[in-house]
């Protein structure tokens, strides 16, 4: 799997630069959580979930793995 270029580095906390919030709010937008570009309890949530089903360590991050398997949820087909 490749890393998508979205993904820069592994997002733990709120990010701060531009990129990283941008990130964070692509993950929100194909997870369905509300659109902060905030790393809050409610995409964490989400983000474990997705980490779960696709047989990940459920971290609650954006990490590399993470960030993947989300390209995979957008990839043409997938749904």
């Amino acid at each position: 799997m490749s890393t998508p270029l979205w993904f820069k580095r592994e997002i733990v906390h709120t990010p701060t630069r531009p990129d990283e919030i941008d990130a964070v709010k692509h993950v929100q937008r194909v997870l369905r959580c509300e659109e902060t570009g905030k790393m809050d309890d409610s995409t964490r949530m989400h983000i474990r979930g997705m980490q779960v089903l696709f047989n990940l360590n459920p971290t609650g991050t954006i990490n590399e793995e993470t960030a993947a398997e989300v390209d995979r949820l957008v990839a043409p087909g997938a749904w």
